[in-house]
């Protein structure tokens, strides 16, 4: 089963940026085995101004994620990310995006902490109902 995990980073190496004012994205995904790059999404309005509006499209765009890692998120952006299904993960400035995405694929292997295996648990679900509505035609 694979997870998709966004970065907000500027170099995708490491995460560097707050949410709100993130200038990128670096959006992977992952399962047991294999840890691929798939989007980088990149902003022009970075500024930290309060504006609503740029939240909701990151936010948006980071839909089908399971988590986002960055330094620092708002009140208002962490209310957005947890209502779309999305954990907010606050990390050091400038740890390495390679060493989270190991970390995340051992415990895929072995125990995933409680967002994760909530994450996986609605993904299995949404597979059964599919997997239902083949049994069905």
């Amino acid at each position: 089963m694979t997870v998709k995990i966004a970065f907000a980073t500027s170099d995708r190496r490491v995460v560097d940026q707050h949410f709100g004012a993130a200038e990128a994205f670096a959006i992977y995904e992952l399962d047991e085995n294999e840890v691929r790059l798939v989007e980088v999404a990149e902003f022009t309005e970075t500024e930290m101004d309060g504006h609503e509006g740029k939240l909701a499209a990151k936010v948006e765009l980071l839909g089908d994620c399971a988590a986002v890692y960055c330094n620092a998120a708002g009140a208002s952006a962490i209310q957005q990310l947890l209502a779309k299904g999305i954990q907010p993960m606050r990390v050091d400035e400038d740890s390495p995006v390679d060493e989270l995405l190991s970390g995340l694929q051992k415990s895929l292997c072995s125990e995933p902490p409680a967002w994760l295996a909530k994450h996986l648990k609605k993904l299995r679900g949404s597979d059964r109902f599919a997997a239902d509505e083949e049994w069905q035609e």
